[in-house]
């Protein structure tokens, strides 16, 4: 069952910065003190009446006392500044959780990920979730980015594969998306595709799915811009 969201209170924990543009942030709940969400779901951080950014959700329901963030903070806009400015001890508002964009466990078909970029947390949190709670399953994940730098949680996907016979991971870097889509998924007999990255990332691999035969609702999806 959802829960339905909540306000809350947290204060930050620890900080890291991944890369110079992509940053974490772990928050320590406050309240409530434990934090009940899906893989894949995210947070609403406010910054006036009318004006929010929302954050995905990197880690795992299975620690909700600690939530990681993880931002691209590369736009430099009201929310990468607020992000870059996080330290331990700030104190942080937010309502969560949020979103749709969540595994379906009963679902017995074979998932394909497409993830863009920073449009690898919640795919990269419904991954590990699964690991942690023995739900693995024969996934493939498409990781596409704009040069070897942006691979971000490569070693976490690296030692996944390594463990588990049936996680295929292919890191796309730098080329046609697209083609590597249609490579992955020469049937979409039995196929489900979780997506998420920009609009047109979301849409091309819509494009090459449907084509093949794939009903347009089994492409689900999570928009980070565009």
């Amino acid at each position: 069952m959802a829960t339905p969201p909540r306000e809350c209170r947290a204060v930050v924990a620890a900080t890291r910065a991944l890369t110079p543009e992509i940053l974490e942030a772990d928050l320590r709940m406050d309240d409530p003190p434990a934090l009940a969400f899906a893989a894949g779901q995210w947070i609403s951080v406010p910054f006036g009446p009318k004006t929010v950014r929302a954050y995905s959700i990197a880690s795992t329901p299975r620690r909700p006392s600690v939530i990681t963030l993880s931002a691209d903070v590369a736009p430099a806009g009201l929310g990468s500044v607020w992000f870059r400015g996080l330290a331990p001890g700030v104190g942080v508002t937010f309502k969560g959780p949020l979103g749709g964009f969540v595994f379906d466990r009963g679902d017995a078909r074979r998932p394909l990920m497409v993830a863009e970029e920073i449009g690898i947390v919640p795919i990269r949190a419904m991954l590990l979730d699964l690991d942690e709670t023995g739900g693995a399953r024969p996934v493939t994940l498409l990781y596409w980015v704009r040069d070897p730098g942006w691979l971000v949680y490569d070693d976490d996907f690296q030692s996944l594969a390594r463990r588990a016979p049936g996680f295929r991971y292919r890191p796309v870097v730098g080329t046609s998306l697209a083609e590597a889509v249609a490579a992955a998924a020469p049937s979409v007999d039995g196929l489900v595709a979780y997506v998420a990255g920009g609009a047109a990332t979301i849409n091309a691999t819509r494009e090459v799915l449907m084509a093949r035969g794939l009903d347009r609702k089994s492409v689900k999806w999570e928009k980070f811009y565009g």
